[in-house]
């Protein structure tokens, strides 16, 4: 095991190269069971029409994904509470992901678990997350304001039980805000995934922010995790490009949802998500506009939802798509931690 205290900065680097090579390496193997099992990407219907020649290319890229990060975590790491229970949560809605890609494949559909199934799983991830940060990693309950010191505690409402000479505490408003957290991002990064190297580009950059904001914190094996996350997503994406050779499925778009939110919850920087991870706030949003709109007018705002469709939709290739979402992605990135980044400052001043 690596003495991070020793070298905090060589290790952190050395997770993204670590990662990065190891999904590099990896992944003609996989993609060459995959093929030989038969194990390719079910198309919907009713998507973009020039989205129907993906069908049948292999998927479930998001197992070897998970799989190096939390081999480069255990390797390198110096292993805390709080980062624990971000590489468990990124496992849980990985594992759920995987029943999802294994249904789909099994019985050759685009869908698979059904909606509620999906929301039940992820509820129970999260709900476990919240009460095991607060009571075992003990994580404040409060939610800093960006550019402010103001901090509102979400634990203020309550309630603990004693059980067997423990006493759990369970803050009903910070597991509500949890669970919107976790399942509000894993699904959004599995709505983003829908055009070759999209979600697997703004999942390197979000999670390459995030391990900033740690690495500031002086959280090191929380920063390693997001540079091992980000590395991973780079070598995958050597592979992802367009057009891809493999797709990270539900496996990989559940798992990196859940790790974002997981370490925007851990670094206590709940709210900058939302600047942070603004794009998926934005694909997540059309979604909703359009079926609202749908069912309330009959009419649709956009040409087709998520926003990626809604673009191609105008003419834009894929690969203009992809790559100006990850600018954008970059410019909010960059925008939230120079709001953490200030915020501390003047938390530091006073």
């Amino acid at each position: 095991m690596i003495d991070i205290s020793r070298y905090p900065t060589y290790t952190v680097f050395l997770a993204v190269v670590v990662a990065m090579l190891g999904t590099a390496a990896l992944f003609p193997f996989w993609i060459r069971l995959l093929r030989v099992r038969n194990i390719g990407q079910q198309v919907r219907a009713d998507g973009p029409q020039g989205h129907l020649v993906k069908q049948g290319t292999p998927t479930m890229g998001g197992v070897l994904i998970l799989l190096v990060v939390t081999a480069a975590y255990l390797l390198l790491a110096k292993a805390t509470p709080l980062s624990l229970l971000a590489v468990g949560t990124m496992l849980g809605c990985g594992m759920l992901g995987f029943v999802d890609d294994w249904s789909k494949v099994s019985h050759e559909r685009s869908l698979g678990l059904r909606p509620r199934a999906k929301l039940l799983w992820q509820g129970v991830i999260s709900v476990a997350l919240g009460l095991l940060v607060v009571n075992w990693a003990q994580l404040s309950t409060w939610v800093q304001i960006p550019l402010t010191t103001y901090r509102i505690d979400l634990g203020e409402f309550a309630t603990t039980i004693p059980v067997g000479g423990i006493t759990i505490v369970i803050p009903w408003l910070y597991l509500i805000l949890v669970y919107i957290m976790v399942t509000g991002m894993s699904n959004a990064v599995n709505l983003t995934d829908g055009l070759d190297g999209l979600a697997a580009g703004t999942v390197t950059i979000v999670t390459l922010a995030y391990a900033a904001i740690a690495f500031r914190q002086n959280a090191l094996p929380t920063a390693l995790l997001g540079a091992a996350v980000a590395g991973a997503c780079i070598g995958f994406l050597w592979y992802n490009s367009y057009p891809a050779d493999i797709f990270m499925g539900d496996t990989g778009s559940l798992g990196l949802g859940a790790v974002i939110a997981a370490l925007a919850i851990i670094t206590k920087t709940e709210l900058y998500l939302v600047i942070i991870g603004g794009i998926y706030v934005a694909e997540t949003l059309s979604v909703i506009l359009q079926v609202g709109s749908f069912k309330l007018t009959g009419k649709r705002i956009f040409r087709m939802a998520p926003l990626h469709h809604h673009f191609e939709m105008l003419g834009w290739s894929e690969t203009k798509v992809m790559v100006r979402f990850w600018i954008v992605t970059g410019i909010l990135a960059g925008l939230g931690f120079a709001m953490f980044f200030v915020g501390s400052v003047v938390a530091r001043a006073k």
